[in-house]
């Protein structure tokens, strides 16, 4: 995961997340502590339109982040969010 990547946390990531949200990364924080397998996440939370709503700092299981989109300077373009138009057209 690097900055730009977009997320996918639900309930198995965390149980804060009884709605799942979607959620652009910013940087994982490694100076602060965690358990074995968990991780800060430090990013904005994304509407429907993919448009930042609120920041955020959150603590979730790192083997349940799914991710959904990679930032533009990653190799792997292909990943994309699924059930969204990208065309403007009906």
């Amino acid at each position: 995961m690097k900055a730009g990547d977009v997320l996918h946390l639900t309930r198995a990531a965390s149980p804060q997340f009884v709605r799942p949200i979607f959620f652009r990364l910013i940087k994982v924080r490694t100076e602060l502590h965690t358990y074995a397998g968990w991780i800060w996440l430090d990013g904005y939370q994304l509407d429907e339109r993919d448009e930042a709503v609120a920041r955020r700092e959150l603590y979730v299981l790192q083997a349940a982040v799914k991710l959904l989109r990679t930032s533009p300077g990653n190799s792997n373009h292909g990943a994309r969010r699924t059930g969204k138009s990208t065309s403007s057209e009906p």
